[in-house]
């Protein structure tokens, strides 16, 4: 009668809501949807959240309910808003036992989660539990919900039953698994290296969705290393062939193409694998024709494969049928009147060009078409086409179009772009030196502050340098087109600044030069510039150094220096301002004038802004000085790697790690002591009051406390000067207690080594140049004047292939300047490492008795024993106060007969541990001179006898057990058996 009455219930609810769901969250998702502004959505979903956070929490919510709940809170979350107070609830639906519920607390979980959020862990051992599972569907939940939160900390937890599962008897498992292991080797690809080979095994699984699957990771391997899959070409072509003969169910069908995702991916990489192949690329030449003479071009699918061997043919070692066919795919994309179309076909010529530039000539006509789209996109592309087929015979064209386009943009990155692509086409194909200033003045004036600084510094180093090897009449007729055209510009308002900064450093090196113009009508120009643009404080800088420039070329010519007043106006103005680099370069300015034609020459020559400036790194002119100074007994310089006072800065960066790593618990047993090794050196000189040593603190200190101060063997020499901290306690951070020596630490330098490797063209292959009608389907319009004279403009050149270098410049001088340049660092660098070799320290530092790492002999033993006097078994004034005085009894010889059961040779004795640890206060025992190697521990019959009893030591003991000390990294627990 129950489960009648459940049944019922359940369909009403049905009934109701349909899909299972209640009326009103169906309800819900109406007004959500009638909502008229976002203000109106937002309250309905605040008020849905009250009452879904009031709800979950209920006792004896149903199951059924529940799924409701979490399904609203996916709702909530997809609307983003804030759904977190119920995350946990999906997280516990994961654990159900229903299949419906568990799907839906993964599909929940996924959605609401991160790979780094903090209840990831708590899925974990859900997720290791199903994937064991019997129910593939579940198996298929799990695998989803690994795919998307295991991160790379939890991929060990479930890497082993992935793999496992790529053996599964259902096809979707693996798929999944191949999927999730994809996963793993984009989030780390150390965790899965030693899986890749299931990659190869999986591409010939039977199922295609499998396979299909497996394409994914492999195309991702390739991508990073080609030649480890070279062997995979037979496959791939075999399995692309397969596919395009539709030899797959007809369930992997798409708009009746064979499987058309599967055969994209194996052109993407067949085209990785056949670059620069030539024997692998004869593998692909079969069955890309195929594909080219297969598909159907009717649908958005079919075009997209046949993009995609267009793309590969353009990879691959030329072919001269399949760039034929691809020729003829090429056309029907420009003809159609969909503009994706269209874009498609510009993007594939742009791949076409560089291997067959004849392609780009068959189609001139629809090139101009697009050229004049009003579609913006297409615009672009066009303008990209037209960059890769530039040449001097229509460089004037092409350039000119793409200034006006870039006037009649406001994307300032678009036109930033452009105006960088002007630059470079101008420098590289340049006709005349007229054409190449007239280009550059309209880039920089219409694209303004936008253009790169260093397009600026190109097109100044250009001008000094000239475009002839050795052609002095070119490069002077250059300068002197540069300097008319900006003389007349110059009057021009709002130019931009970068350009200004160019007018400014032209008429100042140039400017009266070929004679044609005065000192004065130039200084008078620059001056206008000053005073123009006043607020521009580098404008101002680079006015007044062409000023200055000028009068000194004057002085050196033995012309009569004529200033003008406001000139001089200027100068003054400028001596006063509050900008410390103007005011320099006006003083600088004041003094050029100043001087006569001799010193003039020697400071500023006439054309030298191409000269190199060498630069003398090691100051070998100093030489002279710095030898009469150590004459007179100054200290000679050290370099800073052999100071012993200075400590490396990188070290610091690591210091709370340090600190964590020395001061964390260990559990490898103590080593023996080492029997110490006392150094004497000549005692320490004072350093002058004046003078400031560094010395760092080391990071842990230990006391020593010592009758007689025993300098260092390492503190000789002025580098050793140091300030002596002996005994003197710490005031501020830690409760710890100065020592004696200080550790130098050490920097290595790591040299990388970059290698370039270099690519072999691809030969180009002549393509067979046919006749094609632009437009047959259309009716025949006659094609106006104006555009087949772009068209002759554009494509009427020579048709050879014309590397795109620069053909005027003096980029080899450059070019040896700067290889000059390199090779004066190298042997300077060589040099000074010779000099800087560290030197080895031979002191170890004193040890530190919290640090439970390797023992280090310490330098000197002291002479009270503290823990017989801690024990209150000694009077202290018994106690010798000096070296070389009465030795002190040694307690522990009284257990050498009768050490602790299960000690290994390699732990100390425990009381030995108790001293090491009460050592810490102040005055050091000398537990390792009387330690002998092996683990025995010396004993005197004569210190035996002046002893104390064992009952007494060991009631001692226990007072200090009381008193909480305890040798750091032991466990309490195995001093109460060993000692009660």
């Amino acid at each position: 009668m129950e489960q009648l009455k459940t049944i019922g219930r359940e369909l009403a609810m049905g009934s109701q809501g349909g899909f299972g769901q209640s009326k009103e969250f169906l309800d819900l998702v109406k007004s959500i949807g009638e909502a008229r502004s976002k203000a109106e959505e937002d309250r309905i979903v605040l008020r849905e959240i009250e009452s879904l956070k009031r709800r979950i929490v209920e006792p004896g919510i149903p199951k059924r309910k529940m799924k409701e709940y979490i399904i609203r809170l996916v709702y909530v979350e997809m609307l983003g808003h804030d759904a977190s107070f119920g995350y946990i609830h999906a997280v516990k639906m994961t654990h159900d036992d229903n299949l419906v519920l568990k799907r839906t607390g993964y599909l929940a979980v996924t959605l609401f989660l991160n790979e780094d959020h903090d209840l990831i862990i708590l899925i974990v051992n859900t997720i290791q539990k199903d994937l064991k599972s019997d129910n593939y569907l579940v198996v298929c939940a799990a695998l989803n919900a690994v795919c998307k939160l295991i991160n790379e900390e939890t991929i060990p937890a479930v890497l082993p039953q992935v793999v496992e599962l790529l053996g599964h008897s259902k096809e979707a498992v693996r798929k999944k698994a191949i999927m999730a292991l994809h996963r793993f080797y984009h989030k780390s690809p150390s965790s899965v290296s030693h899986l890749l080979s299931n990659f190869r095994k999986k591409l010939c699984d039977s199922d295609p969705g499998v396979m299909g699957a497996t394409l994914c990771p492999l195309f991702d391997l390739i991508t990073i290393d080609a030649n480890s899959y070279k062997d995979l070409v037979v496959s791939f072509v075999s399995i692309l062939k397969q596919v395009a003969e539709r030899r797959l169910p007809k369930v992997y069908d798409y708009h009746q193409l064979p499987a058309p995702f599967i055969q994209i991916r194996l052109l993407k990489i067949l085209a990785l694998l056949g670059s620069g192949d030539k024997q692998a690329s004869e593998h692909m030449y079969t069955v890309v024709g195929d594909i080219f003479g297969k598909c159907d071009s009717s649908s958005n699918i079919g075009n997209a494969v046949l993009y995609e061997c267009i793309c590969c043919v353009s990879s691959i070692h030329p072919n001269p049928k399949l760039l034929e066919a691809a020729a003829d795919v090429i056309a029907r994309f420009l003809k159609s009147d969909s503009h994706n179309l269209k874009y498609m076909g510009i993007d594939a010529l742009g791949r076409l060009i560089k291997l067959s530039p004849e392609i780009a000539e068959q189609h001139q006509l629809a090139v101009i078409d697009c050229l004049e789209d009003p579609d913006d996109t297409l615009k672009r592309k066009t303008f990209e086409l037209l960059y890769k087929m530039t040449k001097s015979s229509n460089v004037e064209v092409i350039v000119d179009r793409m200034i006006d386009y870039m006037i009649s943009i406001n994307d300032n990155h678009y036109k930033t772009e452009i105006a960088s692509r002007c630059v470079e086409l101008a420098e590289q194909f340049a006709p005349s030196n007229h054409w190449f200033i007239q280009t550059m003045n309209k880039v920089f004036e219409h694209a303004g502050d936008l253009v790169n600084i260093k397009v600026a510094h190109n097109l100044m180093r250009l001008i000094a340098e000239g475009f002839g090897e050795d052609d002095d009449t070119a490069d002077s007729q250059l300068r002197s087109s540069a300097v008319e055209s900006y003389l007349h510009i110059i009057g021009e308002p709002k130019l931009p600044s970068v350009f200004l900064h160019v007018i400014c450093w032209v008429l100042g090196e140039y400017g009266t030069a070929d004679g044609k113009f005065s000192a004065s009508y130039v200084t008078g120009k620059l001056c206008d510039v000053a005073e123009s643009y006043s607020s521009d404080e580098t404008v101002k800088a680079y006015a007044v150094t062409a000023l200055m420039k000028i009068y000194a070329f004057e002085i050196a010519a033995g012309r009569t220096l004529d200033i003008l007043p406001e000139c001089q106006s200027l100068i003054e103005e400028l001596s006063a301002s509050h900008s410390t680099d103007l005011q320099q370069r006006a003083y600088e300015l004041q003094a050029v004038i100043g001087l006569d034609v001799r010193a003039i020459g020697s400071i500023m020559p006439s054309d030298a802004s191409c000269e190199d400036i060498e630069v003398d790194k090691c100051l070998s002119f100093l030489n002279g000085y710095v030898q009469q100074s150590l004459e007179k007994g100054a200290q000679p310089y050290i370099p800073e790697n052999e100071r012993s006072g200075m400590v490396n800065i990188s070290n610091f960066r690591n210091q709370d790690q340090l600190e964590v790593a020395s001061h964390g618990l260990r559990f490898e047993a103590y080593e023996l002591p080492k029997p110490s090794v006392q150094s004497w050196t000549p005692p320490m000189s004072v350093a002058s009051s004046t003078e400031l040593v560094p010395v760092p603190e080391p990071s842990y200190y230990r006391e020593t406390p010592q009758t007689a101060s025993v300098p260092s063997s390492s503190d000789t020499g002025p580098s050793g000067l140091k300030l002596r901290l002996d005994g003197v306690q710490k005031k501020w951070g830690r409760p710890t207690y100065s020592s004696s020596s200080a550790s130098t630490s050490n920097s290595s330098s790591l040299k990388a080594v970059n290698g370039v490797t270099q690519v072999d063209g691809v030969s180009t292959g002549n393509a067979k140049t046919h006749e094609t009608s632009y437009d047959s389907r259309r009716p025949q319009v006659e094609i106006s004047e104006e555009k087949q004279k772009l068209a002759a403009s554009l494509f009427g050149g020579s048709s050879k292939t014309e590397r795109r270098l620069s053909t005027g410049h003096k980029v080899a001088k450059a070019s040896s300047h700067a290889a000059e340049k390199l090779h004066t660092p190298k042997s300077t660098a060589i040099s000074s490492g010779d000099n800087a070799v560290e030197k080895p320290n031979l002191v170890q530092p004193p040890p530190d008795l919290l640090d439970l790492g390797e023992p280090i002999v310490t330098s000197s033993a002291p002479s009270v024993d503290p823990f017989r006097q801690l024990e209150g078994l000694l009077d202290s004034t018994q106690v010798p106060g000096t070296l070389g005085g009465t030795k002190a009894p040694d307690f522990m010889a009284l257990y050498a007969e009768t050490p602790a059961s299960g000690q290994s040779a390699g732990v100390s004795h425990p009381l030995s541990l108790i001293r090491d640890e009460i050592n810490l206060v102040p005055g050091l025992s000398n537990a390792s001179s009387n330690t002998v190697h092996g683990g025995a521990t010396a004993t005197n019959p004569s210190q035996i006898s002046k002893g104390p009893n064992v009952k007494d030591a060991l009631e001692k003991d226990a007072l200090v057990r009381q008193m909480g000390v305890t040798p750091s990294g032991q466990n309490p627990n195995l001093f109460k058996d060993l000692f009660g």
